[in-house]
């Protein structure tokens, strides 16, 4: 073996070293997710009787992909709001219906997927159905994406209502034609939620809770959720028929980045 051999296997040899000694492994990556804190449960630990439609764990959502963080699809909440909920949902069986949940706790590198989302303005694979008459170079300045969200600290969800019995949903197939979230019920895609006058998500001024045009079973579909939940401590958005925080929040300061999954808790429920 000449000495030239010699030095460049002992180069090889020293250089793959180093690339195994910075280079993460998939085991340390995952260690290193940060956990939630002790008052957060899994909803269904509180109530199991509350469907659960995580939509960004799924590709079915303004974006088109499954979103960062969403490891699995379930609903995590702060324990005082899962506890409301959970009491808001014994007074509408007793009416004929049962809370949904789209969304809930959302840690901050979704968010941040988000943002990056929202900033390349050459995406707009979903335009069709959740934002068909905004302009996506507005999508920050009304207020739709922001870079931080309530729903990151643990005591927000997004919710509608489903009339029971409960029928389900058919899955979402990627590629399928869309159709706006504002059409007629029987048009948009086939939620089965009562009608709220628009599908989840809708990034439309039709979505504001008390919006004027929206009238009839529509209006009073979106009052009894309102008035249900906020009878409860929850505070909606106005602007979003879907989203309610539960005050006072437990975290009102703190955006946690822990995923959604199970893993994530840090106690038994």
């Amino acid at each position: 073996m000449t000495r030239l051999t010699t030095v460049a296997r002992a180069l090889i040899t020293t250089f793959a070293a180093l690339l195994a000694s910075t280079a993460p492994s998939t085991t340390a990556q995952a260690g290193t997710d940060p956990k939630a804190p002790k008052d957060f449960v899994a909803l269904r630990s509180v109530d199991p009787t509350i469907i659960q439609e995580m939509r960004y764990a799924t590709p079915h959502n303004f974006v088109g992909e499954r979103i960062d963080g969403y490891r699995q699809p379930i609903c995590i909440l702060t324990r005082p709001a899962a506890e409301a909920l959970h009491k808001a949902q014994r007074k509408l069986l007793r009416q004929g219906y049962t809370l949904k949940v789209y969304d809930c706790y959302r840690p901050q590198r979704a968010v941040d997927h988000f943002v990056r989302w929202a900033e390349d303005l050459d995406d707009e694979a979903m335009k069709g159905e959740f934002y068909p008459n905004v302009d996506k170079t507005r999508l920050f300045a009304d207020g739709y994406i922001a870079a931080k969200s309530g729903h990151s600290r643990g005591s927000t969800l997004d919710v509608t209502l489903v009339r029971l019995p409960a029928k389900p949903t058919r899955p979402y197939h990627p590629g399928e034609p869309l159709v706006p979230c504002f059409a007629p019920k029987g048009e948009r895609f086939p939620d089965n939620s009562i009608d709220m006058g628009t599908g989840f998500d809708c990034f439309d001024t039709l979505s504001h809770t008390l919006d004027p045009r929206i009238q009839g079973p529509q209006r009073a579909n979106r009052l009894l959720l309102k008035g249900t939940l906020e009878s409860l401590g929850f505070v909606n958005l106005a602007e979003e028929w879907w989203h309610y925080t539960f005050k006072p929040e437990a975290h009102p300061d703190t955006y946690f980045d822990f995923p959604v999954a199970r893993k994530s808790l840090t106690s038994a429920h």
